[in-house]
């Protein structure tokens, strides 16, 4: 079962692509807001369309779990509205979305929740970590959310921005977005040439069928995430940690070489979250796409877990 569309606006007017997937039973008061990173969108990231097997879907096995799953795509990305600079030649603007105009879209995303969900929970995932912190640290005295997941996060990262744009090939100057191409992507990503990989077809189609797409083979990624990530690498990161209080779990896979231990452990260091309730852990075997490889039932269980500890101490 995929998830189906539904629309939210932003407080400037944007229509932003909200996903959804009923919690099993149609029941439950409960919601687990996804944001996505840098390049994906949610439904390549979240849901892959792979035929025949949901085990992927990490909106399924929240939804499996009891609470229904929602993830969102920040404009730009996915199915939500484009930046008018993303139909420009990229040379002619600077990167139009970055961290606080991400937060803005999540909020709109977090209020439509709360208007129909008793506890929502919200899940960030790599660059989604900054958008989701920037958006907590600026409500911090109001944030109607019951907890923050931090997944695969990047806070003052140990390397590079040159070891990032050499990575994926772009320009470090920065132009307002960049190509993906298929091929480009599964050398990158390490995908044989031969035979074809269901996981990364259904994850391209996602790509290639949204507002992102450009044509079978291309299609865009903006680059405001790059120039928040350009200020991490120089030890000034988007938000300050220190000004999220909500319950949070930080969330790393021990095979992830883009979050790296000493940053998510020097993030959960600086959360202003209160030791008792905020919480570290690692999934052994894992990498940056954690809920795209092998131990992706063990990421779903220790998120879920986690939601249900923060919901017994709200009882």
């Amino acid at each position: 079962m995929q998830p189906t569309p539904t629309t939210v606006t932003a407080a400037d007017g944007t229509d932003l692509r909200l996903w959804e997937q009923p919690a099993d039973g149609g029941g439950g008061n409960t919601a687990v807001l996804h944001v996505h990173g840098s390049i994906t969108n949610s439904r390549a990231l979240f849901a892959p369309p792979v035929e025949g097997d949901d085990s992927y879907s990490w909106l399924a096995a929240t939804a499996r779990e009891g609470r229904t799953a929602l993830a969102l795509d920040i404009r730009g990305y996915g199915d939500s509205d484009r930046p008018p600079e993303l139909d420009d030649p990229p040379e002619a603007n600077d990167p139009p979305v970055r961290a606080p105009t991400a937060a803005r879209d999540i909020a709109a995303a977090v209020d439509a929740a709360t208007d129909r969900f008793e506890t929502v929970h919200l899940l960030g995932v790599s660059w989604g970590t900054m958008t989701c912190g920037y958006y907590l640290a600026h409500h911090a005295d109001d944030a109607p959310v019951a907890s923050l997941t931090q997944v695969a996060p990047v806070h003052r990262p140990p390397w590079s921005f040159e070891e990032v744009t050499t990575a994926l090939g772009v320009d470090a100057g920065l132009d307002a977005y960049y190509d993906q191409t298929y091929e480009g992507v599964r050398e990158r990503q390490g995908v044989a040439e031969s035979g074809e990989d269901p996981l990364f077809e259904a994850v391209w189609r996602a790509q290639v069928e949204s507002n992102q797409g450009v044509d079978d083979g291309t299609y865009i990624a903006q680059s405001g995430s790059l120039a928040d990530t350009a200020m991490a690498c120089e030890g000034e990161p988007v938000y300050d940690a220190a000004a999220v209080g909500v319950p949070a779990l930080v969330l790393r896979g021990t095979d992830d070489a883009i979050s790296v231990r000493e940053d998510a452990l020097g993030l959960y260091d600086e959360l202003g979250t209160t030791a008792d309730r905020k919480e570290y852990a690692e999934l052994a075997g894992a990498d940056h796409y954690a809920m795209h490889g092998a131990r992706r039932g063990g990421l779903y269980a220790a998120v879920s877990d986690y939601h249900d500890r923060v919901e017994r101490d709200l009882d």
